[in-house]
């Protein structure tokens, strides 16, 4: 049979043997739900990267590369214009655009404009941007067979 709890000891006294505590962590729940999170950040990241929903055209050029990150300028088709997510007017954006490259001049600087825009809108975005100074302005267009919120898939070389 099994011991008893409770053990005489000198005088009378009586103790009470206590079940010993587990010491250790259980780390196996940490790493599920780590686990989880990754899969959410790796499957919501991608989507993240065109905030404004530009029905782009398509392409057959060859995808542009290069080692630093571009600016991005989406013109929706109701014509507005925005930095990144931010709307701005043309006079803005320009501004912003200046304060965003001072120390970089040859910064590359992408122009997503939506398929029912008219011609004319990109155009008088991109007149505005080289005007500005800015010598690498290059137009983004979808490769067919990549979904249109991949971002910036095909562009023409800067102009």
């Amino acid at each position: 049979m099994a011991a008893p709890l409770v053990a005489p000891i000198r005088g009378g006294a009586r103790l009470r043997r206590r079940a010993r505590l587990v010491s250790e962590i259980n780390v196996t729940p940490f790493v599920d739900v780590m686990l989880v999170l990754l899969v959410i950040f790796m499957i919501t990241a991608p989507l993240l990267t065109a905030a404004v929903p530009v029905d782009l055209p398509q392409t057959r050029a060859a995808q542009a590369t290069g080692q630093d990150e571009p600016l991005i300028i989406s013109i929706n088709a109701e014509g507005k214009t925005y930095l990144q997510e931010t709307e701005y007017t043309i006079e803005q954006l320009i501004a912003r655009l200046q304060a965003v490259t001072q120390n970089k001049p040859d910064q590359r600087i992408f122009v997503r404009g939506d398929k029912t825009l008219a011609y004319g809108k990109i155009m008088e975005v991109m007149g505005a941007l080289s005007a500005a100074g800015f010598p690498k302005v290059a137009l983004v267009a979808e490769v067919p067979g990549t979904p249109t919120a991949a971002g910036p898939k095909a562009a023409s070389g800067p102009r």
